[in-house]
């Protein structure tokens, strides 16, 4: 090793941060395609699968409001259209341009819900670099889900 290089130790939550700031940066990628015309309010999402692809989704608005879709629920369906098992995901990330870190409607919620495990991490950003790290199951605690159908 010569007098310049020198090796670059991470601990895991150094690594986990990276990683975290790399989704965030490709949420933001997602964020420009969003299609707002009526709120001009622009959502961003970047969901890691397994196999370190990365999946966008953005918002996209329509006119009678019911079919806008959320830029989460955009990339799930998205993966999963892809054809990617539901529960393979690794993280989710949502950028928007909020005071706080950006969080997800109910509705986004109860999807994460049916297609992610509820340990996965859910990184929640602003366009100010505000930055908040959750998981599925703290984003929609005593969920209603699959295994409430099971038990009928």
């Amino acid at each position: 090793m010569t007098n310049c290089e020198r090796e670059i130790f991470l601990s895991p939550e150094e690594m986990m941060t990276m990683e975290n700031t790399n989704l965030l940066l490709e949420a933001i990628k997602a964020r420009a395609a969003a299609y707002t015309p009526y709120s001009g309010f622009a959502v961003g999402a970047a969901l890691l699968d397994a196999d370190g692809h990365v999946h966008h989704g953005c918002n996209i608005e329509n006119a009678a409001y019911g079919p806008t879709n959320c830029a989460e629920r955009t990339a799930l369906f998205r993966a999963i259209a892809d054809g990617l098992a539901p529960r393979s995901f690794q993280a989710l990330a949502v950028i928007g341009e909020t005071d706080e870190p950006i969080t997800p409607c109910g509705v986004c919620r109860q999807v994460m819900l049916e297609l992610c495990r509820p340990d996965m991490p859910v990184i929640l950003g602003n366009m100010k670099g505000d930055v908040r790290e959750t998981t599925v199951a703290e984003l929609l605690p005593d969920a209603f889900g699959p295994s409430d159908l099971q038990k009928a």
